[in-house]
């Protein structure tokens, strides 16, 4: 094939990504800092087209245009050591956008949810709803999201392959149980970290009528609806369950009360979104809620979902590990305020805000000055628990912190199968870490970093903690094939340069 010929094909393929996505030549020029003749030019296959022009096109319409090898594999290069210095905002919640974005289909007239963390997380389930008729389009560099879904869904067409990537398309069965009598969805995926059951969302959307049998690569969900008689119990506090279950109830034409719900951030953030619907909610930040729903929605709304607290943690880790001192602007503190704790009994300096609220007007935000600090090992062992206790996710962020605080620290995490496994990839590092078994490890200060070339684990909190550490340590890291990381943080290389860190974006070829 002659080279015009691919120049003619891929600039077909970025105006029919540019076009589905809503933007106009000019929007996307504006976006890539280029003129509408050169789009005009690239589309009609009349200009040759660079690698890295390619990557920013595919990155401003969240699509993959061109995968260049079998991965397309980023990987980082950290020149460690650097004390880090400055302020930076916490963006905000990547666990509260997919879910805003699933309960987005409850809502038959358009949804906007402002400033979404602009993710591979939001990108696969956008893809998702695009690949089933939803019209989803970013409006503008604030990162805010527009979603008007079809009158009826094309369920048969679903993107399997970016469902697959995410375990959040688990999430559409409870605001698609009461709008289809049958469906499929293809199996839930996201980061390996073993076995999380689904059988708790099931036992939690049984009462509305939903029957879901796993055949092949499908989940294949029957309705039958049916008055509920009774409190739904949540068999497991889970967020993602409990926030299922919300969605179902939000449909529900009556009152619905859900036992043993978790009140975590991202939960809160959809019982926040959809009062904005209509629905009524009563405990919103308890484990118990009453829910009245609606039969039918149908408004025009916008939403502003909150700042990301495990965000904010890793921030205020990559501070007290590289012992520099970092302003940690619009944390969520309601969330935080247990690690918080924590580690002003480990002995951390900071000075922190008066309280303010973020734009949803309801959660409650803080800046957290982080200073130098001598830190000693806890007490007690590190350990996570449901809300309020420790987050789960900010588990591994505590352990990353006891390489730097003297004693030993024994981190326990119970919840993931084998995600204490990851820790022990500090070790090329240089860190003491002993294994104890696929839940517990001991951390044993004092830690003498060193750079390290690593593999970035397949689960999103371990490749983080393994980032910032090699921010700690003195020379040339290479972190490879950091997809996991860009699943669940935005820029999140580029924003801790601004504070000083070196690190340098290699893309395989």
């Amino acid at each position: 094939m002659k080279t015009s010929d691919y120049k003619v094909k891929i600039g077909a393929l970025i105006q029919e990504t540019r076009q589905s996505r809503g933007l106009t030549q000019a929007q996307l020029a504006e976006a890539l800092n280029t003129s509408q003749s050169a789009i005009n030019r690239i589309e009609k296959g009349g200009q040759n087209i660079s690698l890295e022009m390619l990557a920013r096109i595919s990155e401003v319409l969240s699509s993959e245009l061109v995968t260049l090898n079998q991965s397309g594999k980023i990987n980082f290069r950290i020149n460690g050591g650097k004390k880090l210095s400055g302020e930076i905002e916490v963006k905000t919640s990547k666990n509260a956008a997919v879910g805003l974005l699933c309960a987005s289909l409850l809502n038959h007239g358009t949804t906007i949810i402002r400033r979404v963390a602009r993710i591979e997380e939001v990108n696969r389930i956008i893809e998702v709803l695009q690949s089933i008729g939803v019209k989803v389009r970013w409006l503008n560099d604030k990162n805010d999201l527009e979603i008007i879904p079809p009158a009826r869904l094309k369920l048969d067409n679903i993107d399997v392959e970016a469902a697959k990537r995410t375990r959040t398309v688990i999430m559409l069965l409870g605001p698609l149980l009461h709008q289809y009598k049958e469906f499929k969805l293809p199996f839930a995926g996201g980061c390996n970290l073993g076995t999380r059951t689904v059988e708790p969302h099931m036992t939690g959307l049984a009462p509305f009528g939903l029957h879901v049998e796993a055949t092949g690569d499908y989940y294949h969900a029957t309705v039958k609806e049916k008055p509920v008689t009774h409190s739904i119990l949540l068999t497991e506090r889970g967020d993602t369950t409990t926030e299922n279950v919300i969605m179902a109830a939000a449909l529900y034409d009556g009152e619905v009360t859900i036992r043993n719900a978790s009140p975590n951030y991202m939960v809160q953030d959809v019982c926040f979104f959809l009062q904005k619907l209509g629905v009524k909610i009563d405990g919103i930040g308890t484990t118990t809620l009453k829910i009245r729903g609606v039969r039918n929605i149908n408004k025009n709304v916008e939403y502003y979902p909150s700042e990301d607290p495990i965000e904010a943690m890793s921030l205020i880790a990559a501070g007290i590990v590289t012992d520099s001192e970092i302003t940690v602007k619009r944390a969520p503190i309601e969330f935080i305020e247990i690690e918080m704790a924590i580690l002003d009994n480990m002995g951390l300096k900071c000075e922190i805000s008066e309280e303010y609220k973020a734009r949803n007007g309801e959660t409650r935000l803080v800046d957290i000055k982080i200073l130098h600090s001598e830190l000693k090992a806890p007490k007690d062992k590190l350990h996570s628990m449901p809300f309020p206790g420790v987050n789960m996710d900010n588990l591994p962020f505590l352990g990353l912190i006891a390489t730097v605080a003297t004693g030993r620290t024994m981190v326990h995490d119970w919840s993931y199968e084998n995600r204490a496994i990851y820790f022990t990839e500090l070790s090329k590092l240089n860190a003491n870490i002993e294994l104890v078994d696929p839940h517990r490890v001991y951390i044993t200060v004092p830690t003498k970093w060193k750079p390290a070339d690593i593999v970035t684990p397949p689960a999103l909190r371990p490749s983080v903690v393994i980032l910032i550490a090699m921010l700690a340590a003195p020379g040339r890291s290479i972190l490879r094939d950091v997809y996991s990381i860009n699943r669940g943080y935005e820029d999140f290389a580029n924003r801790l340069n601004t504070l000083g860190a070196d690190i340098e974006t290699l893309r395989e070829i």
